[in-house]
């Protein structure tokens, strides 16, 4: 039995899918529905049962037979004020999910961010010590809440603390793809600017507020979900560990190469229009951020990665242009 947690997600539900083609069906979803259509995502998929977030501490209780939790459910919005509710469901929840696993020997991979590191200051590098790991400083509440499980993590891995025998956290970056339909102003740039772009109507982008940045050159290190998946699947394959990696293609390509990109994918020639970044962003947005694969592909991983262009393409044409836009 595997268990996923924010399994109607956009990650999440990607990777119940992926379960499903390798004829895993005994998966427990553990997410809310709410209101938001995100029910779809798991429309053509087959589970053992449904588990809601705060119901499952209870659940768990005398379950012998779960292999492995894979853990993407968080709140995962970059704009997120509320302290206490980042530290119940982001912190606490995961917490108490290492603490089960521990006792059990099942299994964790668990999603950590990007975000943990911040303004990218202290580098991309994944590195799973205690010390290296304290010089990070993220910028806004959700890398915050994120960098505190790595932190727990590298602890307890230094002091010999309760940890599963496997236990990996994910450090992804800017994750686009399928099923990311119902995140609102947290979907990609693809998602969002889709239907404009088809139309071959004006998409619009942030001003950069840095000098030395032009307006469009923001840099983020892109990678297609399906990409994140595979690496999910392998850590799920893979022998025993207890470490921290980098989810990313190593390349940092801009807002405005995934612009022509996405205008490419449908056909049009490219419009782009610049407006001010709202005032909540401009104090704690990422200007650039590239992972460093390293270690991840040291540790095994020998999969290529989709580039910028072919992840937007298959996108495109194999669900934004469909009138079954789901995985």
């Amino acid at each position: 039995m595997i268990i996923v947690t924010g399994a109607a997600g956009f990650i999440g539900s990607n990777i119940v899918a992926a379960l499903n083609d390798r004829g895993i069906n005994d998966v427990v979803l553990c997410d809310w529905l709410l209101s938001d259509l995100r029910w779809q995502n798991l429309r053509k998929r087959a589970f053992t049962d449904f588990v809601f977030p705060e119901d499952l501490p209870r659940w768990l209780e005398g379950r012998s037979c779960v292999e492995a939790i894979i853990h993407m459910g968080a709140i995962s919005s970059t704009k997120v004020r509320d302290g206490d509710e980042i530290m119940r469901k982001n912190f606490l929840f995961t917490l108490s999910l290492i603490d089960w696993c521990a006792k059990t020997n099942a299994s964790l991979i668990y999603a950590s961010s990007a975000a943990t590191y911040g303004d990218g200051e202290s580098g991309f590098v994944d590195d799973i010590s205690f010390d290296a790991l304290r010089k990070l400083r993220p910028l806004n509440l959700y890398g915050w809440s994120k960098h505190q499980i790595d932190l727990l993590v590298a602890h307890r891995r230094r002091s010999g603390g309760a940890l599963p025998q496997k236990c990996i956290g994910l450090k992804f970056f800017n994750v686009y793809g399928q099923n990311e339909y119902h995140k609102g102003d947290m979907a990609s740039v693809v998602c969002k600017m889709f239907e404009t772009a088809r139309r071959g109507e004006t998409v619009n982008l942030f001003e950069s507020c840095r000098e030395g940045v032009p307006h469009g050159g923001q840099r983020r290190d892109f990678i297609y979900v399906d990409d994140v998946v595979s690496t999910v699947l392998w850590c799920l394959d893979a022998m025993a560990t207890v470490d921290v990696f980098n989810i990313g293609t190593g390349e940092a390509r801009s807002f405005a190469e995934m612009t022509q990109a996405l205008f490419a994918a449908v056909g049009k020639e490219p419009a782009v229009q610049y407006s001010p970044m709202p005032d909540i962003l401009r104090d704690r947005y990422q200007y650039f951020t590239q992972a460093s694969t390293a270690r991840f592909r040291a540790a095994g991983y020998a999969a290529p990665f989709n580039s910028l262009e072919q992840g937007v393409m298959h996108y495109v044409h194999n669900y934004l242009s469909r009138e079954d836009r789901y995985r």
